[in-house]
């Protein structure tokens, strides 16, 4: 999928806030605004390759938005809002195995709301995506990258759709190419896991999806095993 035009390669010289980082961009300062607001420790190092897109957009405050980075010699898409755009396009193509008769985006179910909400031969279901940007050597995915009380609310309420009779999956975008596993990061939140596992253990489907990632596209590609 293509997701960016106008994309420039540049240098990521430090993060003021969150939302905000300096870019070296043929010789100049930039202002860019961080199309994801983790805190990416492992990925934004000074000194990094960085890819921003240009906006002509004259009313925007900043010029450009990064969203890929250089790390360990691989393309790291770090556009929070990239997963759920690849995810839909995977999952409507049958990447789940099936092509869904519908599949909405930002579906409420009782006090919750999802990612998405599918059907398929008279049964519904939900899905939550994440995008997955933390990466080790051995090229194995951890989610989170940080505590996510918001994650863990997603999990129970999965679980919650999944007993009262609707499929139920959480998928993990993995952002990035060659990755082998994606694993609860039980280290920076260990409820997360412990959440996580319960999920699978109620029945909630439970997904890797690896991306072929480049300075403007991102497409799932393949499955890989969650080890939890």
């Amino acid at each position: 999928m293509k997701l960016y035009h106008h994309i420039h390669e540049a240098a990521f010289l430090y993060r003021s806030n969150r939302f905000i980082a300096h870019c070296l961009l043929n010789g100049e300062e930039v202002v860019c605004h961080v199309k994801n607001t983790g805190r990416c420790r492992e990925l934004l190092i000074p000194g990094c390759t960085v890819w921003l897109e240009e906006s002509n957009d004259p009313k925007r405050k900043t010029r450009f938005d990064l969203v890929c980075v250089s790390s360990r010699g691989y393309v790291v898409n770090m556009d929070s809002q990239a997963p759920n755009r690849v995810f839909e396009e995977w999952a409507a193509a049958g990447g789940l195995g099936f092509v869904p008769d519908t599949l909405k985006r930002e579906v409420t179910f009782g006090q919750s709301r999802f990612d998405f909400s599918l059907q398929h031969d008279g049964k519904a279901g939900f899905a939550e995506v994440k995008g997955v940007t933390l990466f080790d050597d051995e090229n194995r995915a951890f989610f989170p990258d940080a505590p996510t009380e918001r994650g863990v609310k997603h999990i129970r309420e999965l679980i919650a759709a999944k007993e009262a009779d609707y499929e139920s999956a959480i998928c993990f975008v993995l952002q990035r190419d060659n990755i082998i596993s994606v694993s609860p990061n039980d280290i920076t939140h260990p409820a997360f896991g412990d959440t996580l596992r319960l999920a699978h253990s109620r029945g909630v489907n439970i997904i890797g999806a690896v991306c072929h990632t480049t300075p403007d596209t991102l497409t799932i590609t393949h499955t890989v095993p969650v080890i939890l």
